[in-house]
């Protein structure tokens, strides 16, 4: 029971986290008119957030591995709540700006530091389902922000929506501080590692081949719906699609419950059958990129059924890059776990501020909000997929050829200390 409720405290901080990521995503075109803002200038907000966030993952991972979770999911939190605070009373560009960067930097820490618990607290046959579990319930925070937060901002106005997502922060702090514990004997790492070798320890952690396939695989199936919930779903379903706020708002709630959904599926599938976890990834990369092309290709507003179709298509690749994390945890040991999973993690969201920044690029050079522009700019996709699917192939190949070296090896020595008579 213990190692439930130290789970779900550290899942609750991620779902506040997921909740102050998409906040702006929800607000954008209030963000717009009280920031005098242009769709590029918009777009830097988030886009700063994630550089930031991204930037942060391999540092953070380092410090996980050193100082352990319970540390840094409060000092995520207390960054974010920060962050939020300041956004809520200013009216300065520049420094909205930077308290998303302080946004980003907290939601850094909050995730790899979350899924570290879970090794340490469950049974290894659990681990690919609760780890599945984690990261699309962490999704309910982007039904938070879609529907209650989306009220209290139209109700009350600005300042009262962001203080009370602070507030909700501060409340994650002291729950993290009271019932977490890194591990059930409570020590921070698995062992004791200079800073010089936690240092050293990242470039080794890289050249991995588990490690990069654990990077394309969050990368190619992550960005589409992270760009969505992040930035240019509810502009683009509004605006180019002709739904209302309202209707915006229920499409990004059907995507966290196709997320919640679809995640223990794959949480199950890859528990039961872990070599096939490269064809799963492939096969939801590959999905994500036909719909899109079949929405993009109609000259006017698609029907509300094919946008359904999308939205439920493209959710399956948030619990799709949880794959990714599992390949960090099956190719590395457990004493740099939270640098493979910081590297992971960056795949997707440095894929998403990518093509985030294009689409605010392309739409500013397109005329703006528009049908067109948006048809246009959702194209930049199809590069970061094509990346992503050699990524894949490449260090899956590679992967695989390590493994079964790794495996001869443990034959031959196992032959080798057999007594002769055995043999």
């Amino acid at each position: 029971m213990r190692s439930w409720i130290v789970w779900a405290t550290g899942l609750l901080a991620y779902i506040v986290a997921v909740l102050d990521r998409t906040t702006l995503g929800v607000s954008g075109l209030q963000a717009a008119d009280r920031f005098d803002a242009s769709p590029s200038v918009l777009s830097t907000f988030v886009v700063l957030q994630v550089i930031v966030y991204a930037g942060a993952q391999v540092p953070a991972g380092l410090l996980l591995d050193r100082f352990g979770s319970r540390t840094l999911i409060a000092g995520g939190a207390a960054l974010m709540a920060t962050g939020q605070l300041v956004l809520a009373v200013t009216e300065s560009l520049p420094v909205a700006i930077a308290a998303r960067a302080v946004v980003g930097l907290g939601d850094a820490f909050t995730f790899i530091s979350v899924l570290r618990l879970v090794p340490h607290w469950f049974a290894p046959r659990r681990v690919p389902l609760v780890t599945q579990l984690t990261g699309i319930c962490g999704q309910l925070g982007q039904v938070l922000s879609a529907v209650p937060f989306f009220a209290v901002l139209t109700a009350f106005g600005w300042t009262p929506a962001y203080i009370s997502v602070a507030a909700i922060g501060v409340l994650s702090i002291v729950l993290t501080v009271l019932l977490v514990r890194n591990t059930p004997d409570g020590r921070a790492t698995e062992s004791a590692v200079s800073l010089r070798e936690t240092l050293a320890s990242v470039k080794t952690v890289w050249l991995r081949p588990g490690t990069r396939l654990g990077f394309f695989t969050h990368m190619g199936t992550q960005f589409s719906v992270t760009v969505f919930a992040l930035m240019w779903g509810v502009p683009y379903l509004t605006v180019a699609q002709g739904l209302s706020p309202t209707g915006a708002g229920m499409m990004l709630t059907l995507s966290v419950v196709t997320a919640i959904a679809a995640g223990v599926v794959i949480g199950i599938l890859t528990g039961r059958f872990p070599h096939r976890r490269s064809r799963l990834v492939l096969t939801i990369v590959i999905s994500n990129a036909l719909i899109w092309s079949v929405v993009l290709a109609l000259p006017s507003p698609a029907p509300l059924w094919l946008l359904v179709l999308l939205v439920v298509i493209i959710s399956v690749g948030g619990p799709g890059s949880m794959v990714g994390f599992d390949f960090a945890r099956t190719f590395n040991p457990g004493a740099t776990l939270g640098t493979a999973s910081g590297m992971v993690n960056m795949g997707g969201f440095t894929a998403s501020l990518l093509v985030m920044q294009a689409m605010g690029v392309v739409l500013d050079h397109a005329g703006g909000y528009s049908f067109d522009a948006f048809r246009l700019a959702w194209t930049v996709q199809y590069a970061v997929w094509a990346l992503a699917v050699v990524g894949i192939l490449i260090t899956r190949h590679k992967a695989r050829r390590l493994m079964r070296l790794e495996q001869e090896s443990m034959l031959l020595e196992g032959f080798r200390t057999q007594p002769e008579t055995q043999r």
